[in-house]
C-alpha cells in the first residue's frame, strides 16, 4: 500500500505545535475573538480547476520531495492549493497580534494562511533556519486557501500580482543568502491565483506578534490581547519555541531566567544580522510591524517589498508608507524598536533589566555585521583597516550625490584593479568609472529625487525664517528631518543650474575620486609576503559571489505579471531560474520575453507568447538598471 501512495501522500507529518500548544477546536463560520488559543482548527475551502503554474526544486527538496514525481500525482494541484487535504496534516491558523506603524492593533492572526502541519525530514543539529532545521520538522502552509477566523472583511485568498511576488522573492532572499522562508509552489485555479509556500523553518509561533496575544490594555489605542490575563499560556508559548527552535539554550541553561535572557539575545543577534543583510543588498521590507518579524531572524511576509535601484537612504518601497516610517535607512531602528516590544510581551519572563542591556546591545551588533558585510562587498578581506568604515560611508555618499544604481555599481567594483604588483600596470579606473557613470541618474531623475517632501508652507516658513529670526532657524535646521529637506533644496538648486553633460562631468569627477580612494585602500590587503596575483584573483572572486548580477527589481516582476495574466506563466518560471543563480553572469543579455525553459506550460501558452511577442514593449535585460516606465509601478 506504501509503495502505491504518492511523494506528497507519503510525507510524514508531527504536527508537533498543535500537540503542544492551546488549540481553538471549534469551526464557526467567520471572523470572531480568539481567546486562550493559539491555533484555531480551519477548513481550507477548495478553489475550482487548480493548476500547477511553477515549482521550486530546491525547496521542495527541503521536504524530500521531487519536483517531477510530484508533477506525477494527479492530486498534486489540489494538495498544493489546500482544496484537498494531504494525508497527515492538520489545517490550522494562528493567532497573533501586532504593532502596525507603531501602533498596538489587536489581535490579527493567519487571515489568508493556513498551517498544515510539520513534515519530519531528520533532526540536524546545526540551528541555521536557511537550510536546516533544528527540531528536524519543516512547517508546510497554504497561503490563499479562504477565510479563517483571523480574516476580518477578507475572503482569505490571494491575487495573481501579490502571489507571483511573494513567490519569486522568497527564492529569490534564499539564493542571495538571506534567511527567508521558502516558497514551495504556485499554484492558479480558474477563480483565484493563489500562493503556496513552503515556509522554510518552522511553525508559525515564530513571529514577535505570536506574544502580544498576552498584551494588556494598550492606553493609546485602547486595545488588548485576546489572551490577557493568561500567563500560564505565554510560558508555554515561550517553553515550545525555545526547546522546538533553540534546543541548545534550552540544554544550557537550567535557570529559567537565565534561559529566556540567553533566548532574547539570540533573537536580537539574528535581526540584528537580518537586518545587515537587508541592507547590503538594498532590500526593503516595506512592512516591519512586530507581527512580520520572526524570532527565527527570517524574512518573512513578503509585501510590498522592493530591492533599490537608485542609491536612496530615504527609498520607501510601500507606496501607502507616507512617513517613510519603513524606509531604508530606517530598518535598523525599526527592528530594534520591535525587539523591544517583544520584551514587553514577554512580560514577566524576562527582566526587564536584562533586557535593556541586551536592546543597548543592538545597533553595535549591527553595525559590526554591516561593515563585515561592506567589506566582503568591497573585496577587503585580509586587512580591517579603521578607514574603512569612512571608505564605505564615503562611497555611499557618493552614490546617493550620482543616483548610482546600488546593485550594478557594486557589481561593477569588482573590475577595479589593485595598484599592488603586476596590476599597478594595468589601471582600469577611467573604463570602470565610465561603466560606472552609465549606471548613475540622469538630471530630470535626480531633480525628482531632490524635490523637497516637506509640506509647502512648512517648508515657506522655515526658509523665511532664515531671514527674520536667525537664530531659531538655526535651532530647526539642525533637526534632521529639516537638515534633510534643506540639503535636499541645496542639491537642486545646483542641478536646476547645470545640463545633462555637465552633470555627467560631475557624477565623473565623484566616481574618480572614490575610485582613487578605494585602490589606495586595495594596496593594503597586500603586505611583503603576500603574491598580489593571488589576493587579485581572491578579492575578485569573492566580491563576485557577494554582489549579485541579479535581483528581483520590480521591473522584473512585473514583467512576470503582466505575463501571467495574458495567461502565459513561462516568464514567472524563467526568472525564478534566473533568480536562483543570482551571482552568475549572464552569457548574453536575458530578455524578459526571449528565455526559454523546461516548464509546466498550460495549453494557451504558446499562443500568447507569440501574441506577446508582438505587443510587449517592456524587454529589458534582467540585469539592467530599470527603465523609466518601472518608476511607475505603484506597489501597497
Amino acid at each position: 500500500m506504501a509503495q502505491s501512495l504518492t511523494p506528497l501522500q507519503r510525507l510524514k507529518f508531527n504536527n508537533t505545535a498543535l500537540k503542544t500548544l492551546p488549540l481553538d477546536s471549534s469551526l464557526e463560520p467567520g471572523s470572531r475573538t480568539v481567546t486562550g488559543a493559539c491555533f484555531s482548527r480551519v477548513e481550507p475551502q477548495p478553489l475550482l480547476k487548480p493548476t500547477i503554474v511553477a515549482l521550486s526544486e530546491p525547496a521542495l527538496a527541503l521536504l524530500g520531495l521531487n519536483a517531477d514525481e510530484v508533477l506525477l500525482d494527479q492530486h498534486a494541484a489540489e494538495y498544493l492549493s489546500g482544496s484537498r487535504v494531504i494525508p497527515g496534516s492538520e489545517p490550522a491558523a494562528h493567532c497573533y497580534c501586532g504593532h502596525q506603524f507603531g501602533q498596538f492593533t489587536g489581535q490579527l492572526g493567519d487571515g489568508a494562511v493556513c498551517y498544515l502541519g510539520e513534515v519530519e525530514t531528520g533532526a540536524d543539529q546545526t540551528s541555521d533556519p536557511t537550510s536546516t532545521s533544528p527540531c528536524g520538522r519543516w512547517e508546510i502552509q497554504v497561503k490563499g486557501a479562504g477565510r479563517t477566523p483571523y480574516s476580518r472583511q477578507s475572503d482569505g485568498r490571494k491575487v495573481l500580482r501579490s502571489s507571483i511576488r511573494e513567490f519569486l522573492c522568497s527564492e529569490a532572499m534564499f539564493a542571495l543568502g538571506i534567511p527567508t522562508t521558502r516558497a514551495g509552489s504556485l499554484v492558479t485555479s480558474d477563480l483565484y491565483v493563489q500562493r503556496d509556500v513552503f515556509y522554510s523553518g518552522n511553525p508559525r509561533p515564530e513571529r514577535f506578534g505570536s506574544f502580544e496575544i498576552f498584551h494588556s490594555v494598550d492606553d493609546f489605542t485602547g486595545r488588548q490581547g485576546p489572551s490577557v490575563g493568561r500567563p500560564d499560556i505565554c510560558a508555554q508559548l515561550l517553553d515550545y519555541v525555545i526547546e522546538t527552535f533553540y534546543p541548545e539554550i534550552q540544554r544550557r541553561h537550567l535557570d529559567r531566567q537565565e534561559r529566556n535572557a540567553t533566548f532574547f539575545r539570540e533573537v536580537t543577534v539574528r535581526t540584528a544580522k537580518l537586518v545587515a543583510l537587508w541592507q547590503s543588498v538594498g532590500f526593503c521590507h516595506g512592512v516591519l510591524n512586530t507581527d512580520n518579524m520572526s524570532i527565527l531572524g527570517l524574512t518573512i511576509d513578503y509585501g510590498p517589498f522592493g530591492f533599490m535601484d537608485r542609491f536612496d537612504p530615504e527609498f520607501v518601497c510601500n507606496a501607502s508608507d507616507k512617513k517613510g516610517r519603513y524606509s531604508y535607512e530606517a530598518q535598523p531602528y525599526v527592528c530594534r524598536w520591535n525587539l523591544a516590544r517583544l520584551a514587553e510581551a514577554l512580560g514577566t519572563e524576562l527582566q526587564p533589566a536584562r533586557a535593556g542591556a541586551i536592546l543597548d546591545e543592538f545597533m553595535s551588533l549591527y553595525e559590526g555585521f554591516y561593515l563585515g558585510n561592506m567589506r566582503r562587498k568591497l573585496g577587503l578581506l585580509r586587512q580591517q583597516e579603521p578607514e574603512d568604515v569612512e571608505l564605505v560611508a564615503d562611497l555611499l555618499k557618493t552614490m546617493h550625490i550620482t543616483g548610482a544604481d546600488f546593485t550594478n555599481t557594486f557589481r561593477l567594483l569588482s573590475a577595479v584593479s589593485s595598484p599592488a604588483g603586476e596590476q599597478a600596470e594595468r589601471d582600469s579606473s577611467d573604463s570602470v568609472v565610465e561603466l560606472i557613470v552609465e549606471q548613475c541618474a540622469s538630471l530630470e531623475e535626480l531633480k525628482v529625487a531632490n524635490h523637497p517632501t516637506m509640506q509647502p508652507g512648512e517648508l515657506e516658513m522655515i526658509l523665511s525664517m532664515a531671514e527674520t529670526n536667525p537664530g531659531m532657524f538655526n535651532m530647526v535646521a539642525n533637526q534632521p528631518e529639516v537638515a534633510k529637506q534643506l540639503e535636499k533644496i541645496g542639491r537642486l538648486k545646483e542641478l536646476l543650474m547645470i545640463n545633462e553633460v555637465e552633470l555627467k562631468m560631475k557624477q565623473r569627477d565623484h566616481w574618480q575620486r572614490w575610485v582613487k580612494h578605494y585602490r589606495r585602500r586595495l594596496a593594503c590587503e597586500c603586505d611583503e609576503a603576500s603574491d598580489p596575483a593571488a589576493v587579485e584573483k581572491e578579492r575578485v572572486r569573492s566580491m563576485n559571489s557577494t554582489n549579485p548580477v541579479v535581483v528581483l527589481r520590480n521591473y522584473i516582476a512585473q514583467n512576470a505579471i503582466e505575463a501571467a495574466e495574458r495567461g502565459d506563466f513561462s516568464e514567472v518560471q524563467v526568472v525564478l531560474k534566473v533568480l536562483e543563480n543570482p551571482y552568475s553572469v549572464l552569457e548574453s543579455p536575458v530578455w524578459s520575453d526571449q528565455a526559454d525553459v523546461n516548464s509546466i506550460k498550460r495549453p494557451e501558452v504558446m499562443e500568447n507568447k507569440q501574441r506577446k511577442a508582438a505587443s510587449d514593449t517592456h524587454r529589458i535585460p534582467y540585469n539592467s538598471k530599470p527603465p523609466a516606465w518601472a518608476r511607475m509601478i505603484c506597489v501597497t
